[in-house]
């Protein structure tokens, strides 16, 4: 077998870990065991960690798509809304698709420090908005990304068990968001 066979054996191998990891994070939270990920995924846990050596690099590629179309709508409605509006909306959607996984959002700092094309995508995002509400008055300058991480995690693990979060999550969003504003 040439080394083109060994690629597209180790994406296969990826593709059955993030399949397998999706399941199981959905079932059961993201504290679920990295060995219960590898023995559904067919896969030895070595060849597991080689490709996500921890839990939060398997959780960055995992939440990988919802991050990039969180980030992507954003900017795809950026148009429309003043910017106090366009950032309480991304916190709100942040917020969601962090606590898609019970306990992801208490990782959700380290998960999105991973580099995947989503972690960036989401924290230029963050960025951008932050920026834009500061440069129009609405924001604390004080206010940063790091903040905004911090309050998505507390709403997502505030909400991660309920069975419609969606009313909730705006709710506290609006709360924070309110601690956030320019005096």
């Amino acid at each position: 077998m040439g080394e083109a066979g060994l690629r597209a054996d180790a994406e296969r191998n990826r593709q059955r870990i993030l399949a397998a990891a999706e399941e199981l994070f959905l079932e059961r939270g993201a504290s679920v065991s990295l060995d219960e990920v590898a023995k559904r995924a067919k896969v030895g846990a070595g060849t597991l960690y080689r490709r996500f050596p921890t839990r939060e690099a398997l959780l960055a590629a995992t939440s990988n798509e919802r991050f990039m179309s969180v980030a992507e709508a954003s900017r795809g409605r950026d148009a429309d809304h003043e910017p106090d509006d366009a950032l309480r909306r991304f916190l709100e959607a942040f917020a969601l698709n962090a606590s898609v996984y019970r306990s992801l959002a208490a990782s959700l700092g380290t998960v999105i420090q991973h580099r995947t094309p989503g972690c960036n995508a989401i924290t230029e995002e963050g960025h951008r908005l932050l920026r834009r509400a500061k440069e129009a008055g609405v924001l604390r300058q004080d206010a940063s990304f790091d903040d905004i991480v911090c309050v998505v995690s507390a709403i997502s693990i505030a909400v991660e068990k309920e069975s419609a979060p969606v009313p909730r999550v705006a709710h506290l969003v609006d709360l924070l968001f309110n601690g956030m504003r320019e005096r």
